[in-house]
């Protein structure tokens, strides 16, 4: 094996946004992307209580991300993203949808009392790898 294999076996819910397993072979570079919230390049936290916003700006962050390590999003292999309790999941997830499109790494979501930035909403990190 040289490549990665994000793996949607039978028996598990079939989904062209995530898969459920995902092998890295030998020598493969692995990247380690650090929670991104809806912060500019300064440190300004955008998007105010406007979730869908804020998923725009935290994908943005992960595109620059990946870039700095030569990847994209079609290298990720995890994704976890952080939701403050009560935020609207259905009002995010098109947003990101929209920026995994056809990358459909496995996919980690949970619910928490609140993020390190304050007023923050989500919170994002992610795992890629290169072969």
């Amino acid at each position: 094996m040289t490549q990665k294999l994000l793996l949607r076996p039978e028996g598990l819910v079939q989904s062209p946004a995530f898969s459920h397993v995902a092998v890295v072979p030998p020598g493969a570079t692995t990247i380690h992307i650090g929670g991104q919230n809806a912060v500019t390049g300064d440190g300004t936290l955008v998007g105010g209580d406007d979730v869908a916003a804020q998923t725009q700006q935290v994908m943005t962050n992960l595109h620059v991300a990946l870039a700095a390590a030569g990847a994209t999003v079609h290298d990720l292999v995890m994704v976890t993203i952080l939701l403050v309790e009560g935020v609207d999941l259905a009002a995010a997830y098109p947003v990101a949808a929209a920026e995994l499109a056809g990358a459909a790494p496995l996919v980690v979501g949970m619910r928490v009392a609140g993020l390190g930035v304050p007023g923050a909403l989500l919170e994002l990190s992610a795992v890629a790898a290169l072969t």
